[in-house]
């Protein structure tokens, strides 16, 4: 039976996924940003506990991919459409489906890519999916952009293209907790933690733009 339980992680992930897009649709009281992370959730245990229990599997490997497809693709594309709708944007509406599908494109390239096991390259669907999944609970200055279709389109363009660009992002894979083998992994993760603590949800994005911007800056001195 414990061979079983990573595909159940990942199938709860893809689940999380489904009811997030029924809750945008339906206008839930729980707001699909909290499916988006719970899904994350699922997704680091199915693998951390694939490589635990020794189990893992091709058709396990698949079968993520398409999980997050769902809950990182699908879900996100849903989120924006919804904020599109909000704001009468018209054609520019259709715009947040390019997550979507730049998203399928992104796991279908690490999928084949050997070079993205200690660093990513182009922003991870996660990471993609939190992000956009926190606009909808921007308030004050930061909601009223929010607000203007112009902007929304920006975000969904920039944030698309950054899934399928070569940009080396860091990943948070420790081998050891030595600070001097980690300092740039602890540092963004004591100052995300701190954000968090003093903005709650609002803070989400910029933990999110933190990452990219680290990354870039440790590729600009590196």
């Amino acid at each position: 039976m414990l061979r079983h339980l990573p595909n159940l992680l990942t199938s709860l992930n893809l689940l999380c996924g489904v009811l997030g897009i029924v809750a945008t649709f339906e206008a839930w009281s729980w707001p699909a940003a909290w499916f988006i992370w719970m899904a994350c959730g699922f997704d680091f245990l199915d693998g951390f506990t694939a490589r635990l229990l020794n189990v893992s599997s091709s058709i396990g490997k698949e079968l993520d991919s398409l999980a997050d497809a769902v809950s990182f693709g699908v879900l996100p594309s849903v989120i924006m459409y919804s904020m599109f709708k909000e704001q009468d944007a018209g054609m520019m509406t259709y715009a947040a489906f390019l997550i979507a599908i730049l998203s399928a494109v992104r796991l279908a390239i690490f999928n084949v890519d050997e070079t993205q096991r200690d660093s990513f390259k182009g922003l991870p669907t996660p990471a993609n999916a939190i992000f956009l999944s926190a606009l909808p609970l921007q308030a004050g200055v930061i909601g009223s952009w929010l607000e203007n279709p112009v902007v929304l389109l920006i975000i969904t363009i920039v944030f698309s293209l950054l899934l399928v660009s070569r940009i080396e992002l860091f990943a948070l894979k420790f081998k050891s907790f030595r600070w001097q083998d980690n300092q740039l992994r602890f540092s963004f993760l004591i100052a995300a933690v701190a954000l968090l603590l003093i903005f709650s949800t609002a803070a989400i994005p910029w933990v999110i733009l933190l990452y990219i911007g680290l990354s870039l800056v440790q590729k600009a001195f590196s």
